[in-house]
């Protein structure tokens, strides 16, 4: 996928605003952030705030294209969470970019859900509506 959209984006974008391409691939890890093993997580997210969050960010300077999949469902440890893929002029254009969609992304637009290994329930890590600053 990554491969792709990188030819992709060297194709279709205009070479006088394409210096860097960043990308992320973000996997299921087997220990939660407090350090407590997991054995899965389940993923959802939401897709219309995903459209209109890149949508916002691609129209920023300096920003040729981005690129979001976002898995779904339950996820085994190594799976991949995401890929996030952002192109531009500089790297100055694209660093806050892809760190604030990134942030965005994690903190409104994914749901996960880690389950603990050796528990059969999930554990939630879901951000509550209370604790969301950035939409």
């Amino acid at each position: 996928m990554i491969e792709a959209w990188i030819k992709e984006i060297k194709k279709n974008c205009n070479p006088d605003v394409l210096g860097m391409i960043l990308v992320h691939n973000g996997i299921v890890r087997a220990t939660a952030k407090d350090g407590k093993p997991v054995k899965a997580m389940k993923l959802s997210y939401d897709k219309d705030m995903l459209q209109d969050v890149m949508e916002k960010y691609k129209a920023e300077a300096g920003i040729a294209e981005i690129k979001v999949w976002i898995n779904q469902g339950e996820l085994q440890i190594g799976d991949d969470i995401m890929n996030v893929c952002v192109a531009g002029r500089f790297r100055t254009d694209i660093l806050p970019v892809f760190q604030e969609l990134l942030t965005i992304i994690k903190n409104e637009i994914v749901r996960e859900e880690e389950v603990e290994a050796g528990k059969a329930g999930l554990t939630s890590s879901l951000w509550p509506a209370s604790e969301r600053r950035y939409l």
